[in-house]
């Protein structure tokens, strides 16, 4: 056993020692509000992190920006260690529906080995999870193997509107090898999961109107338009029903996966009839022949969220509708980016159908991490020594964050090291995190910063 082993046992030790206090003191963190949505606790809980985060020897503060702030620490400055930079996102989603709850969402419960609460899994019980990873070392050893940069946004479940600008006006601070995030749920399995890259995303709203009022349909029918086959006609020259995106120029800037993505693709445990089931799904989406990870991976997507006009309520109503709206989303995969995306669709719908409106409502670039990023040796490393066994290696998820900010304007790898549960109800009522998971993510935080420590 190396010198570095027996110091990592220590700290386990320590974890195992205070795990019913750690349990506790995560508890009366989720009872505290802080959702960006309903600006309900962000002040108070940005301030109760800065308290924490210099309690542990961090110079911290909160960083104003247009809205919500950013925590900010820092611990370390040895130019012979490296620099792991830390982050979460301190804000939750809004609890409603409240009556969907079988406790209160801001007064944390333990039942079936579970604690249950709003933000528990996302993202506070894994970013506090790191932060007592941290404290653990210093309570054993008295310093951190390495130096530490820890960014919580307050902004994420809103879609991060500044995260970006925030990164670059303060690069200089944000200085690090590297970027690891706790965020998102392990695999069905259980087993953990290391993931290299996330997909973008982009939104936009399709809005068509054809006269100044709804009409009578048979008094206006095959006379006035109907805005709502307009916008069917539409959608269906966006995408065939083979699943192909027929969007022009739409796929021109997308890389394709390397031998060793697509390698880490096939080995990734699927049981698609299990899967179907549980989702009560009969089949998989078109195209037919595409692998199930490379539609989460490799390929965009185009997604209508929502077609809403006319009349919708209960019996029947002969109206000819007007306007109708059809809300989108695109997921973007690499080198696509939103502005490329939204050029793409605006030229589309002033070709096909020139009097419908496109209004855009945001995006988010992609971010991938090379599969043969040295860095990530440590990170695997960490994972298979808390959890005792080896993780499943993603290239990308389906999903998006904004680890965009750390890979193409700080030029950092970045890489999620998830701490939660597979079924964690994140964003949904009765949202939970398993206590045990919850141990193991501290000493999953911990064997990062002795792996980092040994480089």
């Amino acid at each position: 056993m190396t010198h570095s082993d027996a110091d990592l046992d220590a700290v386990f030790t320590h974890i195992d020692k205070q795990s019913d206090s750690f349990v506790t003191r995560l508890m009366d963190y989720v009872s505290n509000p802080s959702i960006s949505a309903q600006n309900i606790g962000i002040r108070e809980v940005s301030e109760l992190l800065v308290k924490f985060l210099t309690g542990l020897g961090m110079e911290a503060e909160a960083v104003p920006t247009a809205n919500h702030p950013m925590v900010l620490g820092r611990r370390g400055d040895d130019p012979d260690k490296p620099t792991v930079l830390l982050y979460g996102h301190y804000d939750v989603q809004p609890p409603e529906p409240l009556d969907l709850w079988d406790s209160p969402p801001f007064e944390p419960e333990i039942r079936d080995g579970r604690i249950w609460a709003r933000g528990v899994g996302d993202n506070k019980g894994q970013h506090f999870a790191q932060l007592l990873a941290i404290e653990s070392h210093l309570a054993v050893h008295g310093e951190l193997p390495c130096n530490v940069i820890f960014l919580l946004e307050g902004e994420e479940e809103i879609g991060s509107p500044h995260i970006a600008e925030f990164v670059r006006e303060h690069a200089d601070r944000l200085k690090a090898d590297l970027v690891v995030t706790a965020d998102g749920p392990l695999h069905a399995s259980g087993r953990p999961i290391i993931t290299y890259g996330v997909r973008g995303m982009t939104g936009f709203e399709l809005r068509a109107k054809t006269a100044d009022s709804d009409a009578h349909s048979g008094n206006y029918g095959g006379v006035m338009p109907n805005a709502i086959w307009k916008l069917v006609h539409l959608l269906g020259t966006m995408k065939t029903p083979d699943g192909t995106i027929t969007i022009e120029g739409l796929h021109d800037p997308v890389i394709p996966p390397t031998n060793q993505e697509r390698a880490a693709a096939a080995d990734l445990p699927l049981d698609l009839p299990a899967f179907l089931e549980k989702t009560g799904m009969s089949e998989l989406d078109a195209p037919k022949d595409r692998p199930f990870y490379d539609r989460l991976m490799f390929h965009p997507t185009l997604t209508i969220n929502g077609l809403h006009g006319g009349y919708g309520g209960p019996g029947s109503k002969t109206v000819l509708p007007a306007e109708a709206v059809a809300k989108c989303d695109i997921r973007l995969v690499e080198a696509m980016t939103p502005d490329q995306v939204m050029k793409c669709v605006t030229a589309h719908v002033a070709k096909h159908a020139p009097d419908v409106e496109v209004v855009p409502m945001g995006g988010m670039l992609p971010s991938k991490t090379p599969m043969d990023e040295p860095l990530a040796d440590a990170v695997i490393s960490a994972v298979t020594r808390a959890h005792g066994i080896s993780p499943l290696l993603y290239p990308v998820v389906g999903g998006s964050l904004p680890d965009y900010v750390f890979t193409k304007i700080l030029g950092l790898p970045a890489f999620v090291t998830p701490y939660a549960n597979a079924d964690e109800a994140n964003h949904a009522p009765n949202e939970n995190m398993e206590v045990a998971l919850f141990l193991k993510g501290i000493k999953t935080g911990a064997a990062l910063l002795a792996a980092l420590g040994d480089r």
